[in-house]
């Protein structure tokens, strides 16, 4: 299934447009709750006033807030990239670590966010359990697990390490094109013949056809 999903899917990346560690960890944050898409057109303008975690870490709340308020839940957001930094700062001499045990620490970090900057700022292997993630695997039987870092786990047994970061990649493709929550584009997905959830949406090519998001999503 995975080698299905590597030749469909041949330019598969981060959709969030990043420059270095910082720039993706912070646009990996603002993601929450809001689409790649809406946090790229957001992202020039922070980027270009905000250039170090010591910028961020001295931002003015009113003028960050403002800049992000179109991300959503932009106080909170705010509140999150601020401690970030001020942390980084303070423990990390102003660089965001490369380390996932030390990711985890920064205000607003979890696992998830923590493995998309490792995979995709430090080539570092990690596993991005997301909510189309977590969707692919359960219908592919990979896992029946519900928590995340238990899907994580699970998940990380059954593919080689140094596979994690596109294999996150190739199911979050996967999940916003074809194998969507409500109704999954089965007669146009080509893992039909391999997927026990074959049949959950439309098996008529025609009909599915048209449930079929080609993107970009960035």
């Amino acid at each position: 299934m995975l080698r299905i999903l590597a030749e469909t899917y041949p330019d598969a990346h981060c959709e969030l447009d990043f420059g270095n560690p910082l720039e993706l960890l912070v646009a990996t944050i603002l993601s929450a709750q809001c689409t790649d898409k809406r946090v790229n057109l957001v992202t020039p303008v922070l980027f270009a006033k905000y250039r170090s975690a010591a910028d961020y870490a001295g931002a003015d709340r009113a003028e960050l807030e403002e800049i992000i308020r179109s991300t959503g839940f932009f106080r909170a957001k705010a509140n999150s990239i601020i401690g970030m930094a001020q942390v980084v700062c303070e423990r990390y001499g102003g660089e965001v670590p490369g380390k996932l045990k030390d990711l985890v620490t920064l205000p607003g970090v979890g696992r998830k966010t923590a493995n998309v900057v490792l995979g995709n700022a430090f080539d570092v292997p990690g596993i991005t359990v997301d909510t189309h993630f977590q969707r692919l695997t359960r219908r592919f039987g990979w896992t029946t697990e519900t928590d995340p870092v238990k899907i994580e786990h699970a998940v990380g047994e059954l593919i080689p390490k140094s596979q994690w970061t596109m294999m996150s990649h190739y199911l979050i493709w996967h999940g916003r094109r074809i194998c969507h929550a409500r109704r999954p584009a089965c007669g146009a997905c080509p893992l039909a013949s391999l997927c026990p959830s074959y049949g959950e949406g439309p098996t008529d090519p025609a009909q599915a056809a048209k449930l079929v998001r080609p993107g970009p999503f960035s």
